[in-house]
């Protein structure tokens, strides 16, 4: 027994020295495994590309913004401008008509003038013709005095609503009525629902009305209001309806028609007018 028992002891520190070299081997195995270091290093990589890119990201929507934010300004003066200049535009047109009113309604006490052509003289001519060019541009406008001029009409060529309209008012404004007339009639049998169409039937009456043809005036005048009730022709019309009852003596029409200018556009000039109209009425 004494010699099983002395065997055994060496046998019990080999096995213990063996299974503590084999537990080293594992802990530097798990300590240095290559895999698990170049798993570890990519996370690191991985956040800090993560975070690089999270910055450029941000630095990139940011200058995006201030670039948007400068154009919406740009864009901003670019409409404030051309507010301006069309609000500029619609004044001329408004005080160019007024002007070739007021020439229109000099004529009502003389005579008419026979007249082949030719430019009536003055800056106000002019200045209308420039109103008309504008107009042609941008169509028919609220308170335009008219439509294309010539210089439009050659523009958009020769057979085009727009430069036969001209033509027409052209005559007019030279006080040629007969082909001022014919022009409007032949426009409106042409393009009877063209955007100039209640300019060139208002400025029908206008040439009959200074040729002292009251009743084919009233007709143009009144066909304004039945066709086109929201232009701004309108009230001229009503307006020049009445004073056209007026020269035929026809003063309960005349009474009637002025007095609806005033209850119907209250506050233009029209209104104005037929209240002065309606004060010489018996």
């Amino acid at each position: 027994m004494p010699h099983a028992r002395s065997r055994a002891v060496p046998r019990l520190l080999a096995a213990l020295s063996l299974a503590a070299a084999l537990g080293g081997c594992v802990a530097t195995a798990a300590e240095d495994d290559p895999t698990q270091v170049r798993i570890e290093d990519m996370d690191r990589r991985l956040g800090r590309v993560e975070r690089v890119a999270g910055g450029q990201t941000l630095l990139e929507m940011s200058q995006r913004i201030d670039a948007l934010q400068a154009e919406a300004r740009r864009l901003r003066g670019q409409v404030e401008v051309l507010e301006n200049a069309n609000e500029a535009l619609r004044k001329q047109q408004r005080d160019l008509y007024a002007d070739l009113s007021r020439r229109l309604e000099g004529l009502e006490g003389g005579a008419p003038r026979a007249s082949t052509g030719g430019s009536p003289s003055g800056g106000s001519a002019a200045g209308v013709a420039a109103g008309e060019v504008a107009l042609a541009a941008g169509g028919a406008a609220a308170g335009a005095g008219g439509g294309a001029g010539t210089a439009a009409a050659a523009g958009r060529g020769a057979d085009t609503p727009e430069a036969r309209y001209g033509r027409a008012f052209d005559a007019l404004k030279a006080s040629n009525y007969a082909a001022a007339i014919a022009g409007m009639r032949e426009f409106l049998a042409a393009y009877p629902n063209h955007e100039l169409a209640d300019n060139a039937q208002y400025w029908l009456g206008e040439a009959y009305y200074v040729t002292r043809d009251y009743d084919s005036a009233i007709g143009a005048f009144t066909a304004v209001g039945e066709r086109w009730p929201q232009s701004s022709k309108a009230p001229d019309a009503m307006l020049k309806l009445g004073y056209s009852q007026f020269e035929l003596k026809r003063l309960a029409a005349a009474k009637q028609t002025l007095s609806q200018v005033g209850e119907r556009y209250p506050g233009t000039d029209a209104a104005r007018l037929a209240q002065e109209r309606l004060r010489r009425i018996p």
